[in-house]
């Protein structure tokens, strides 16, 4: 009935937390880019990625709201236990060994999505 933002306290600017949202499109293009480049490298390093920015629960809550087209409900609540206030990805060390780097928006991902719940009603089944 409503989605449950976990904390709305933090020290950010709306007060809930900042995550690196990525479309999955580009999390399947930095995979497809490490594995074009598995041959070449010695070592695999970790590498993150992600857009570089940050955006919080509610900023996602209002893009999901723009694409379905309707205020979607939702509650602070409290924060959950070990929850940080902020964690932002840094694809820098991607985008120099990769040549790979996130393209897609947050609005696009609220859009893709529901494009993908309106064809699949039931979920992944």
């Amino acid at each position: 009935d409503e989605v449950r933002v976990f904390g709305g306290d933090y020290a950010t600017p709306d007060g809930t937390c900042i995550r690196d949202y990525i479309h999955v499109v580009d999390l399947a293009r930095a995979h497809v880019a490490a594995l074009d480049r598995l041959a070449e490298l010695q070592t695999v390093p970790a590498l993150n990625v992600g857009t570089g920015m940050g955006r919080s629960v509610l900023e996602i809550i209002n893009a999901a709201s723009a694409a379905v087209g309707s205020a979607i409900p939702h509650r602070i609540v409290d924060r959950r236990p070990g929850d940080a206030a902020e964690v932002i990805a840094d694809p820098t060390l991607a985008t120099e060994m990769l040549g790979w780097e996130a393209t897609h928006t947050l609005e696009d991902i609220a859009e893709s999505q529901w494009r993908w719940r309106q064809m699949n009603p039931t979920g992944y089944r």
